[in-house]
């Protein structure tokens, strides 16, 4: 059997170094071969971090070219809340938007359109994560129905899902996901992998040709000791992931294995928080006491880099981006090839 790249490797906080600077809210980060960072942001857009280190935030707006009115264009970016992001086939950057509940795509100077807000004529919900596969098939996360979706951080809810958006238009493809989160595919893009936050587990899908669920299947543990967040795979196959709020990098490798890569738990708040969940009693209070020091609330994990060796922690209280160096390169993203 091949050796695991990743047997015996953690990551120390003096391991790091941090990209970035006075960030809002950097969930998620894309990287291109040729350095430059993409991050979601708070106040509305997406910041370049290019690879001298100069940074520019490119905020969202309407775009005005067919007919638009400036007041239209006003009401258009009240409270966008930009959150997982994927490069589409040419290159704009697919924003599935939190705060307005759409699939957007953006120009790389801030052009905005909607691209979806509901199917089968219901709003979609509360939009998590983008992701485009190799085909050109855009994927999407719904975390929650309830438009209240603190509410959803309860064991009791499973109304999360995932649908797909391709040349028959856009439809659900899998439901009753316990608050969706992050999705990837493996690298032969035969199954994908859904994380479940309230669920603390990843599920995979395996996809056919016409992107239906052929089998649905829990991968790793049924319960991995906190709320997951992002994930990511490597070229050897192990899949990455974050936990929020308990703030750690994990790692399954192939066969289902949970490793533990980087720790900055802040232990009691966290076990507080997951003793509320339990009880169905979970408040804002419990979530904020949570985070370690590195950057508060790990929320996904990016390999970039020109090997592809560097990796990248998205967080949703931090105000600049970890990275650090791993002995394995990440698994290219579609736009990467």
């Amino acid at each position: 059997m091949m050796k695991n790249p990743l047997d015996g490797f953690t990551v120390a906080r003096d391991d790091l170094w941090f990209v970035g600077e006075d960030l809002q809210r950097p969930e998620c980060i894309l990287a291109e071969p040729d350095g430059t960072l993409w991050s979601a942001d708070a106040r509305g857009g997406v910041v370049q971090i290019r690879p001298d280190g100069t940074q520019v935030l490119i905020a969202q707006s309407l775009d005005t070219r067919f007919g638009a009115t400036l007041d239209e264009a006003d009401r258009f970016t009240q409270g966008t809340l930009p959150n997982g992001l994927a490069f589409d086939v040419d290159g704009s950057i697919l924003i599935s938007n939190f705060g307005t509940d759409r699939l957007e795509r953006m120009t790389r100077d801030g052009r905005t359109t909607v691209v979806l807000d509901t199917i089968d004529g219901t709003p979609i919900g509360k939009v998590n994560f983008v992701l485009r596969d190799s085909r050109g098939r855009i994927w999407l996360t719904i975390s929650t129905r309830i438009v209240n979706w603190m509410e959803a951080i309860s064991p009791r809810y499973s109304d999360g899902y995932v649908a797909v958006l391709d040349n028959e238009g856009a439809r659900i493809v899998a439901d009753g996901f316990m608050f969706t989160n992050e999705i990837r595919f493996d690298a032969a893009e035969e199954w994908l992998y859904v994380v479940e936050t309230t669920g603390r587990r990843i599920t995979r899908l395996r996809i056919g040709d016409g992107a239906e669920v052929l089998a649905r299947e829990t991968f790793g543990p049924a319960d991995t000791g906190g709320f997951i967040d992002g994930i990511s795979f490597d070229s050897h196959g192990n899949l990455w992931g974050t936990h929020v709020m308990s703030d750690r990098i994990f790692a399954l490798t192939p066969e289902g294995e949970f490793r533990v890569i980087l720790d900055d738990d802040n232990p009691d708040p966290s076990a507080a928080l997951y003793e509320a969940f339990e009880r169905d009693a979970v408040t804002p209070n419990h979530m904020l006491a949570c985070g370690g020091t590195i950057a508060p609330w790990f929320a996904s994990v990016t390999f970039g880099g020109p090997d592809l060796k560097t990796v990248y922690i998205g967080s949703l209280r931090g105000n600049r981006i970890p990275a650090f160096r791993s002995p394995v390169a990440g698994l290219p993203m579609a736009h990467w090839r």
